[in-house]
Parts: structure tokens; C-alpha cells; sequence
């Protein structure tokens, strides 16, 4: 969502509720990280002060102009080390399981906040005030999202990159790793100056709304019945 393409007043909106999860949703998409590698044996981010949910112990400058600007971004990367996991789960598999944590919190996030916006939409007049909050938790529920999905791209350095490399092979990785920079900066142009990924995009997005709506569909069902 462009800020330039829109009304003044809207704009507004959106810059305050990407402010918002600027400093709540970041923190704990990362802090999200830092625990289930704590859980399994690596305090790598407790030691370095990630494990917080300071906000300014985790902002990337880069990252987050580009959420203010455009509503994806990122954090700085929370650090791991996995040969320091000591549970019964292979390194590998315990680096996929971290990095899956941080869009999961962001999915977890958006379920609360949509909950929150259907309680307001059915149970709370609709007063100026509360019109302007829930479009608000709107935006929120929407950045949410797209910040699970970006993150859950297969590219490095992003979670999703950490996810998929369980399955990739070590010789393969080593020279994926090598050229991560360029990837990534590939990708952000493909993202900023094409729609080719919008397809892959939209379809994820989807089924995470889905999953979300249905999640929160007793709020609705709730309502109908009142």
C-alpha cells in the first residue's frame, strides 16, 4: 500500500499503524526467535540483550523505513547459534524450527488483533473514535500478515530461506550463502519494481486470512445469534 496513492487522513492511518507494529509486532517476531533457541539449549540472544522486547534493542535503520514506507521490513536478525542447541533435534532441523517462530508470532498477532476488531465492529457503537480504531486494527491485522509472508520467502536471509534450507543440500547451500547479498537485493527489486510475485503473494496471504477468519469465526457466529 503506497502512501503516496492515497487521501491525506488515510495516510495517517496507515503511518500510525505501521508505528505501531513498528514497535510491538518487530520485537516480538524477533523475541519469537530468540525463545524457541533459548528452548533448545542456545542463549546466544540472551547474552547479546535480543531476548526483549525493547523494541530499540531490535530495529533495523534500513528495514524499518522501508515498513514506514511500504508495510514490509524487517528487524535485525536475532543471533543464533545452533551447535549450542542441546535438545534431541538435528541442527538443521532446530535452525528451521526458529526461524518458522517469528512469522508464527506475526500470525498469532493478527488472530488477537482481528479478534479485537470484531468485538469492536459488532459489540461497540460505531462512533467516530471507535471507527477510527478499527480501521487501525485493520491495517494492523494487514501488516501483520504481509510481514509473515514476506519473511516467509524462500530467500536468504529471510525465515523462510532458513526454513527451506533443511532440505537443501550443504554444497548447494555454501554457494547460496555466498551470493545471499545480491539474492536478496534481487528480490527487493523484483518486489518494488514488478508484480511477478504478486501471484505467490496473494495466494499465501489468502490462505492465512482464511485461516485467521476462521480461527475468529465464533466472534461471528457470537453475533449473529445476539
Amino acid at each position: 500500500m503506497g502512501l503516496f496513492s492515497m487521501g491525506t487522513q488515510m495516510a495517517m492511518y496507515v503511518i500510525f499503524a505501521r508505528l505501531i507494529v513498528l514497535f510491538t509486532s518487530m520485537p516480538v517476531h524477533e523475541f519469537a526467535h530468540g525463545w524457541v533457541a533459548h528452548k533448545l539449549g542456545d542463549d546466544t540472544a540472551y547474552y547479546q540483550g535480543r531476548l526483549d522486547f525493547n523494541p530499540l534493542a531490535h530495529l533495523d535503520p534500513f528495514g524499518t523505513i522501508l515498513l514506514l514506507f511500504t508495510g514490509f521490513g524487517w528487524a535485525k536478525p536475532v543471533p543464533i547459534n545452533p551447535r549450542n542447541f542441546t535438545r534431541k533435534i538435528s541442527l538443521r532441523g532446530g535452525v528451521a524450527l526458529t526461524a518458522v517462530a517469528g512469522p508464527v508470532a506475526n500470525i498469532i498477532l493478527a488472530f488477537f488483533i482481528l479478534l479485537l476488531f470484531k468485538i469492536l465492529a459488532y459489540f461497540i457503537p460505531m462512533g467516530n473514535a471507535v471507527s477510527i480504531i478499527a480501521q487501525i486494527l485493520s491495517l494492523m491485522v494487514s501488516i501483520n500478515v504481509s510481514l509473515a509472508v514476506f519473511n516467509l520467502l524462500p530467500i536468504p536471509p529471510l525465515d523462510g530461506y532458513n526454513i527451506v534450507s533443511y532440505f537443501i543440500p550443504a554444497k548447494w547451500e555454501y554457494t547460496i550463502m555466498q551470493y545471499q547479498q545480491y539474492i536478496f537485493l534481487g528480490l527487493m527489486a523484483l518486489m518494488m519494481f514488478t508484480n511477478i510475485l504478486s501471484g505467490p503473494l496473494n495466494i499465501l496471504t489468502g490462505l492465512i486470512y482464511k485461516l485467521l477468519n476462521f480461527a475468529t469465526g465464533f466472534v461471528d457466529l457470537i453475533a449473529m445469534m445476539l
